[in-house]
């Protein structure tokens, strides 16, 4: 693997919890800070976000017309809630 020299400034608190977790199993600061970064770009980002979208439309454009027969209540009928989501309740 090709890898790139970064320098980059922890926290003591930081230093001394990955040193811990190295410690157990073994591996190296490096290796342990990849893994995180990995992890966190694996969920971070524009791609992350884009893939998200494309499995909500997938799932609505899957699920649309589903239950054709369902009958929406009239508005008078709705819960009403606050602005702190607390039920308000109806004179």
């Amino acid at each position: 693997m090709a890898a790139t020299r970064t320098q980059v400034y922890l926290t003591q608190s930081q230093r001394d919890r990955i040193e811990a977790l190295r410690a157990s199993d073994g591996r190296s600061l490096a290796e342990v800070i990849r893994a995180a970064l990995d992890e966190y770009l694996a969920t971070h980002g524009a791609a992350v976000e884009e893939a998200r979208r494309v499995e909500l439309r997938r799932v609505l454009d899957e699920t649309f017309g589903i239950a054709p027969d369902f009958e929406v209540p009239s508005r008078e009928e709705w819960d009403r809630f606050d602005s702190n989501w607390n039920r308000v309740e109806r004179s």
